[in-house]
């Protein structure tokens, strides 16, 4: 008979191999060593007296009663997170909002948050990619990110809630001295055979190359070659620059000292970014969140498409499929 007080931890052990299939990343997602992860998958199997995985050399599979499993492992930790919501000495605890990068919609989001709902505690983080947040929101670690929810894998998703914030119009920023860099706007069309840097290598943000491989493909861009990961402005900048490429962003991001941003056009591709969290979360600050997007969508229509605009069908029908 299974024991009554299941440890959380024995059940987010079992929902990361669950959704990975594999126990390497399952550790790394969880920031524990395979061999602790192996150890509380065994004493949950030996818990509920049930084999949950099929573990060959090649692969990692769950059995019919580790599928039977997911759904109940699932509601329960979601219990846990809207317990932990609910008390903090009085008060809700802090909500962990990761911006990606600061001083674009996500920071602005938050901001008006902070108006909304001043006795919250709203705390900024940076993860640079919705792919390593989104593993680090499921392990309990943060608490909301924003991004591209449709290149996430469907296993992560799952474990997701989504809301729809803005159709975010791509950029290119360039070396002040490139020769497209006294232009207004660059239309796509002439940068066919032109080498772009997407993030490529970086597996924090595997969305955002997904989408920019997608975009490239259509228009003859080259993908630039993975580069080392840079942490910081700095950093990043002098990376860059030993590379020399331009570089794929949003129109609202920060340009770089000796960089210029210019709008691509004809068509305008897109950014379509969402916010996301656990399945299951209850807070205030996660309220005033999804209130701000609202509001903030809604006076700069933010959910209004370009016309003639560029959007892959998955992510245009997972925009839609959610908004109010």
């Amino acid at each position: 008979m299974p024991a009554p007080d299941t440890d959380p931890r024995l059940l987010r052990a079992f929902l990361a191999v669950a959704e990975e299939l594999h126990f390497t990343r399952a550790a790394a997602r969880l920031f524990v060593a395979q061999q602790a992860l192996s150890r509380d998958v065994r004493r949950l199997e030996r818990e509920l007296g049930a084999e949950l995985f099929v573990r060959t050399t090649r692969q990692v599979a769950l059995t019919p009663d580790g599928e039977r499993l997911l759904p109940y492992a699932r509601r329960v930790l979601d219990a846990h997170a809207e317990l932990a919501g609910a008390f903090g000495g009085g008060s809700a605890r802090p909500l962990l909002v990761d911006l990606n990068t600061d001083g674009m919609t996500a920071a602005r989001v938050l901001a008006r948050a902070r108006e909304i709902a001043p006795e919250c505690e709203l705390m900024a983080r940076f993860e640079s990619g919705l792919t390593w947040a989104a593993s680090e929101i499921l392990a309990g670690r943060l608490d909301v990110s924003f991004g591209r929810a449709a290149g996430l894998a469907p296993g992560v998703r799952a474990g997701l809630s989504v809301q729809p914030v803005r159709y975010e119009p791509m950029a290119l920023m360039l070396p002040a001295a490139h020769p497209l860099a006294g232009r207004a706007a660059i239309p796509l069309s002439e940068l066919s055979g032109t080498t772009v840097y997407a993030g490529a290598g970086n597996e924090r943000t595997r969305e955002w190359t997904e989408l920019a491989a997608l975009l490239f493909a259509a228009w003859g861009i080259e993908m630039a070659p993975p580069v080392p990961l840079a942490v910081g402005v700095a950093e990043f900048q002098r990376v860059m620059a030993k590379g020399g490429h331009p570089v794929l962003a949003v129109t609202e991001f920060p340009p770089l000292p000796g960089t210029v941003l210019r709008p691509l056009v004809d068509p305008v591709p897109l950014s379509p970014l969402t916010m996301v969290w656990r399945k299951g979360l209850r807070h205030p600050g996660l309220d005033a969140l999804r209130t701000a997007a609202d509001r903030l969508g809604q006076g700069e229509g933010w959910l209004e498409r370009p016309p003639g605009s560029w959007l892959p069908e998955g992510d245009l029908s997972l925009m839609c499929g959610l908004s109010p």
